[in-house]
Formats: structure tokens, C-alpha cells, sequence
């Protein structure tokens, strides 16, 4: 193969060119044509070529189907639905893993599964797995990338390690699936209307608090990179750690935190807790903001106007203060120590809310 010819050599020198010749020589032994080398190099990702290979697939649609024993249009809309691009029925691209994955939602189908409920429990596995991924492969340069490799060294070796690591996390993303689904059904409720009706109910009551990083948009000009990541990942480690099983953590979003409870008095305690592990963390002054009221669940979020309001009065709280709303205040009653924070006007919210201030009892 003429690899000077189509640039791969180009701008290299001595042993960076006698380096970057042998792994290219390399992958052509192993089958990689020059078209998706020249791509790869493009998209500075040569080095993760075998990475891709031991991670791709080995049959095309008419074999998946002859596997499977479903439609190949099953399993490129599970392809969609996930996030991933469309693709060509007649490139290998399905693997084993797909083939069971495909029997196991025809499985569900068969067994009454609405496709409304399928599409949308593969939107969310999608977006959660995109999450996982993504910190997988930074975790594998973080962990396994050295000083001097070069892109031989690199590119065998996560190969290697992919191949040997990647099958082994199934375990682990399976017993994380089923202990979260025990702790959701452990806490469902259904109500004697819902049963005889035979549908769920639309909206529920909960308690609902967001927690944020004050000021963390000027911190992200005052630190460096490698900073703001382990102050973010901090606060989404304190965030999962102070949520308890009746308190749930709905989700983190870069500086802020979101919870959920039907019982206001535990919420009101994991935000203190949180913001007592912040502080114990070293991490810039978190705030936090406690509302009460209708909440819409929704593929693992809500949405509503409790969820609205809980957003705005952490919007106006102080720095290292948890805000709550009246309902909170009552609901809560005895347990905490309560300062009246005066009625705010909160956008979008109408009237003027009177909120107070929570800290814990004093001995």
C-alpha cells in the first residue's frame, strides 16, 4: 500500500515515521483497508482502529435475521431509538449481543409490552448508556494510556483490553438494572383507583429540591479543566451518596442535582446532608431549594409545577442555605429550625411565595 502517497506519513520524521510505517504496515496484515486508514487518520482516531474492530460487528442484516428469527427493521429501530446512526442493512454490523437483544424485545412485545413503552425504555437506555460509554473510554485513556506509547502500543493493547474488560461490565450493568427496578417497585404505590381502572395515574404528589454549585460559571473561567472536573465529579458523588431509599436522585446535570420524595422531611434532610458534604469536600458553597406539589413522572424524569417551583426558590437562595416553600415548612413541621425568608416573586410562578429558611436542630 502507497501510504507516503495518501498523506499518512506526512509531517513525520525519523522514529515517529519508522513507528507510524510499521503500524500501518500492521493493520494491513490484519485487514484494514487504506480508505478506512486515511479516514481514521482524518478523524485522529488511527490509534483506535482495532478498538473498533474488536468492538464491531460480524454479521449483516440478512444473517441477523437468520440468527434472530426477527425482522432486521426491529433491530435498526432499536438502533434509533438508542441514539445510534442509521445504518446499512448490508454492512456487518450486528453482533451476538444484538441478535439476543432482539429476541429478548420481540420477548416483551409477545408478552403485552405496549411499543410506546419499548420505544420509550430504549430512549432512556440510550441516553444512560451514551453516559456510561462515554466515561468508559475515558476511564480506559485514563487508566491505561502512558507517557511515550506509540499508536502501535496504544491501539493492540486497548484492543486487548477491551476485549477482555468489556464483556466482563455486562455483569455489573445487569445487577445495577435489577437492584434499581427492586428499589422502584419496593416504593410504588398502587391506589385503589389506578386498580380499578387499570391505569396508572398521570400525576403524583411529591417533594422535589434542587441543589446547585453557586457561582459555578465563574469557576469555570478561574480553573483548569482537570479542576473543574473533579469539583463536578465530587458533587455527583456526594449527590448519589446522600440520597437514601426513600429519597431519590432523579438525575445530575453538570452543577446542580435534582431529588425527589414523597416524604418532604427527608428531603429536606439529605439537601442539609448534601450541603454539610460539600463543605466537608472543600467544594465551592452549594444552595439548595425544596418545593412541594404535582409532579408528572416521565422516562425517569419530572416534570410539573413542583418541579418548576423547587427550581426557582434554589434560585434565590443564599449561598450554603436550604429554601423551602410553606407546604415543606408544614409538612416537615418540628424537625428542623425554621427562619421565615419573606415572600419572593418568582418567575412564572404568580403570587409571592412565602419561603423559609431550614437548618437542623440545635442541641
Amino acid at each position: 500500500m502507497d501510504f507516503a502517497g495518501v498523506g499518512l506519513l506526512d509531517g513525520l520524521k525519523g522514529k515517529q515515521r519508522e513507528d507510524r510505517l510499521r503500524y500501518l504496515e500492521g493493520l494491513a496484515d490484519e485487514g484494514f483497508s487504506l480508505d478506512e486508514m486515511v479516514a481514521a487518520a482524518a478523524e485522529n482516531r488511527l490509534a483506535l482502529l482495532p478498538v473498533e474492530r474488536a468492538l464491531g460487528g460480524q454479521y449483516t442484516g440478512e444473517e441477523f435475521e437468520q440468527r434472530a428469527g426477527v425482522p432486521v427493521e426491529l433491530m435498526l429501530s432499536l438502533r434509533r431509538q438508542i441514539g445510534l446512526p442509521d445504518a446499512d442493512p448490508e454492512e456487518r454490523i450486528f453482533t451476538d449481543e444484538d441478535v439476543v437483544a432482539a429476541r429478548s424485545v420481540q420477548q416483551f412485545l409477545d408478552s403485552g409490552f405496549s411499543e410506546k413503552s419499548i420505544d420509550e425504555i430504549n430512549r432512556v437506555l440510550g441516553e444512560a448508556m451514551a453516559r456510561v460509554s462515554s466515561v468508559t473510554v475515558r476511564g480506559f485513556g485514563e487508566s491505561f494510556l502512558k507517557p511515550g506509547d506509540t499508536e502501535q502500543e496504544v491501539a493492540w493493547r486497548f484492543a486487548e483490553l477491551s476485549q477482555k474488560l468489556v464483556p466482563a461490565l455486562d455483569p455489573v450493568l445487569t445487577a445495577a438494572y435489577r437492584a434499581h427496578l427492586r428499589d422502584w417497585v419496593r416504593v410504588a404505590m398502587l391506589s385503589p383507583d389506578e386498580l380499578a381502572t387499570g391505569q396508572l395515574a398521570g400525576e403524583i404528589e411529591m417533594a422535589v429540591s434542587f441543589a446547585d454549585l453557586v457561582g459555578f460559571t465563574r469557576l469555570g473561567g478561574e480553573l483548569q479543566a482537570g479542576e473543574l472536573d473533579e469539583v463536578v465529579s465530587t458533587f455527583a458523588r456526594l449527590a448519589a451518596e446522600v440520597a437514601g431509599s426513600r429519597v431519590r436522585l432523579v438525575k445530575t446535570i453538570g452543577d446542580a442535582a435534582m431529588f425527589a420524595s414523597s416524604e418532604p422531611d427527608r428531603l429536606v434532610d439529605t439537601a442539609l446532608e448534601l450541603l454539610e458534604a460539600a463543605e466537608q469536600a472543600d467544594l465551592p458553597s452549594l444552595r439548595a431549594g425544596v418545593a412541594h406539589g404535582i409532579v408528572v413522572p416521565r422516562a425517569g424524569d419530572l416534570y410539573g409545577n413542583a418541579v418548576n417551583l423547587a427550581s426557582r426558590v434554589t434560585g434565590v437562595a443564599r449561598p450554603g442555605s436550604v429554601l423551602c416553600t410553606e407546604e415543606v415548612h408544614d409538612a416537615a413541621g418540628d424537625r428542623f429550625e425554621w427562619r421565615f425568608a419573606r415572600r419572593h416573586r418568582l418567575k412564572g410562578i404568580g403570587d409571592a411565595v412565602p419561603l423559609y429558611r431550614a437548618r437542623r436542630l440545635q442541641d
